[in-house]
């Protein structure tokens, strides 16, 4: 099947990066080196992938797409390419540092998943030296953004709570085929260290974030009230008058760590 054959399919949210340039860019951006384990999320027509694999003795791809893993078989041997064939939001990446290796994650992550497949990557972070992706700039504004601005959200202290996180160059529609509406943002995430995320009960910490950006407009006094009383916020020197985007990571998890200690 030739390139221009395969009709982007919409279910899948694709757009198939076509831009040497920017492709060139982004391989230098991810800096793959012999003897690393990578992953490639959706690797599509192999934008990617082909000059990932000329500086990477082994590559492992996930797909979706049968006609596109068929491609990627028929073009490539099981010696230098392992396709794992499925949704990368059901596929377990920790499977893949079963020696011990630290992985590397890369890919243009198709806009229609690219906040639930974060927040699924996010559970292998212990486990996972850094990660290169491509995704809708507004996205990745929310990720990198600041307490205080409008992008800043649960998004936001979820991923700066296990991630630093930084906005490398922007690619623009006309980089793809077929060229979407949305201009996109190349993205590194690099996991903190385990000692430096200190929430005790993570779980509790992701409730209470999704309460305070609920309802964005309404104060802390109102969208934790399931879970802080008057005394609590004085107890922390948090003002309840407050709203969600005013607060810090840090903040966050000092609320969550007092709620999980009360409750003990």
């Amino acid at each position: 099947m030739s390139e221009q054959q395969h009709q982007a399919r919409k279910r899948f949210g694709q757009n198939f990066l076509s831009d040497p340039n920017i492709i060139r860019k982004i391989i230098d951006a991810i800096r793959p080196e012999p003897g690393e384990r990578l992953v490639e999320i959706g690797p599509g027509l192999g934008a990617m992938t082909e000059p990932l694999m000329a500086r990477l003795d082994h590559l492992h791809v996930v797909e979706i797409d049968r006609d596109l893993i068929a491609r990627l078989k028929e073009k490539h041997s099981p010696e230098v390419l392992t396709i794992h064939e499925g949704d990368a939001l059901k596929f377990d990446f920790g499977s893949l540092v079963a020696d011990g290796a630290p992985l590397r994650v890369a890919g243009n992550l198709p806009y229609n998943i690219s906040t639930p497949i974060l927040f699924h990557l996010a559970s292998f972070a212990e486990r996972v030296k850094d990660m290169t992706f491509m995704l809708q700039k507004e996205v990745v504004m929310r990720m990198v953004a600041e307490p205080g601005t409008e992008e800043y959200g649960r998004l936001s202290v979820m991923l700066q709570y296990r991630f630093n996180m930084g906005r490398l160059f922007d690619v623009p529609p006309g980089a793809f085929r077929p060229a979407p509406k949305v201009m996109s943002s190349i993205v590194r995430m690099v996991p903190r260290p385990v000692a430096e995320c200190t929430a005790t009960d993570e779980d509790l910490l992701g409730r209470i974030v999704t309460a305070a950006f609920g309802q964005r407009r309404k104060t802390l006094r109102n969208t934790l009230r399931d879970y802080m009383d008057e005394t609590d916020f004085a107890a922390l020197g948090i003002d309840p008058g407050l709203r969600g985007e005013k607060l810090d990571v840090a903040t966050f998890v000092r609320i969550a760590n007092h709620v999980a200690a009360r409750e003990e």
